[in-house]
């Protein structure tokens, strides 16, 4: 029983950890619009701010993607708060997943 919960609590990461991955692809694939990119770079900044509040500095991955879960209200509005642009409600995925993927190098068993 112990194994089974132990390798859903790794697909769960290993999926968490994919859209993280693809997020921060897609904020990179908008350098071509230096204007859009750096307003998303400015909200990414703006989750990264409020993740260090809530995660602070120890953390693992498993408490990583416990909190993204969870992260939409919350980083909702502290992109509202703190960076708004143009259409940004439709872009907060994308912002959460690329901060997510920041954010995930700092965690105890990164690389392990």
């Amino acid at each position: 029983m112990a194994r089974a919960v132990l390798l859903r609590v790794m697909d769960a990461l290993a999926l968490a950890r994919h859209e993280w991955e693809e997020g921060h692809r897609r904020v990179e694939s908008e350098r071509h619009d230096p204007g859009r990119y750096h307003r998303l770079i400015a909200q990414v900044e703006a989750v990264l701010d409020e993740l260090r509040r809530r995660v602070g500095g120890t953390y693992t991955l498993a408490e990583l993607a416990a909190a993204y879960r969870d992260a939409d209200s919350w980083a909702r509005a502290a992109v509202a708060d703190n960076a708004p642009g143009p259409g940004w409600p439709r872009d907060l995925s994308l912002v959460l997943a690329a901060a997510f993927h920041a954010y995930q190098r700092g965690a105890s068993d990164y690389g392990a």
